[in-house]
């Protein structure tokens, strides 16, 4: 019996991969030896990097809830802790908000936990 290819699934592949390099460097974009390894790697780039994006935002309300507490005259850790005494269960990411866009907001918060 012959050998059987299935070129045409191959080709729809092939052109998936070629389309996902759309827009590389060079080489990059249209061989697909090179492509296929350009796609591969940016994969994992943004499979790591959508779980460190998270990492990054908490860190940076983190930030700002700090400088806002700071001109209020208190650190960030006393402010979270004195939180969860009170039962303020707001996260950082609204914290954060309110100290950076409503600041009369942050500070009633601040003066009802002190």
């Amino acid at each position: 019996m012959p050998r059987s290819l299935n070129s045409v699934a191959s080709r729809a592949r092939r052109k998936k991969i070629i389309k996902l390099a759309k827009g590389y460097f060079g080489r990059r974009k249209n061989v697909w030896t090179v492509a296929k390894n350009a796609v591969e790697k940016a994969m994992q780039y943004s499979y790591r990097d959508r779980r460190t994006k998270k990492r990054n935002f908490r860190s940076l309300w983190i930030t700002r809830i700090n400088a806002g507490t700071r001109q209020h005259g208190m650190s960030y850790s006393q402010f979270i802790g004195k939180c969860k005494a009170n039962n303020i269960t707001l996260n950082r990411k609204v914290l954060a908000d309110l100290a950076m866009n409503h600041p009369e907001a942050f500070e009633a918060i601040v003066n009802k936990v002190k």
